[in-house]
């Protein structure tokens, strides 16, 4: 068999894992979505980080379940909570403190971006917000 050169059109899939997002964003940032997925199995324990590409879901079973992704960055880690838009959660994550993003509509997404600290900070109020879109996904 002949393997000649990829083609222009061919895509080559990057691998992505622990390692690629250690290198692409910060050891620190990881450790915080380590906080957030245990957070996750206190209500839900067969849940496991999914590295891909652009961000980090959860999987059950292997199979994708993105009621919350991660995006870590150098210094902070993007907490993207799947909910519908509501004046109640708005109002909660106005009050909490936390350094809330604009709301992603085509998405549904709550963005947060959450700084070193934060995870324990707001421990509570996160995991509270957490089992809220697990409950709406199921």
């Amino acid at each position: 068999m002949r393997l000649g050169l990829v083609d222009e059109d061919e895509e080559i899939q990057a691998v992505t894992n622990r390692s690629f997002w250690e290198e692409r964003a910060s050891k620190q940032t990881l450790a915080m979505a380590d906080e957030m997925l245990e957070m996750i199995r206190a209500f839900a324990p067969e849940f496991d980080l999914k590295y891909n590409k652009f961000y980090i879901g959860l999987a059950k079973d292997r199979q994708p379940n993105n009621f919350a992704i991660f995006r870590p960055k150098k210094d902070f880690l993007r907490l993207e909570v799947t909910l519908d838009r509501s004046e109640e959660i708005q109002a909660e994550l106005d009050k909490s403190g936390l350094d809330v993003m604009d709301y992603d509509v085509r998405w549904r997404n709550y963005r947060i971006r959450l700084a070193k600290g934060d995870v324990d900070k707001h421990k509570a109020f996160l995991s509270g917000l957490l089992e809220q879109a697990y409950a709406d996904a199921g």
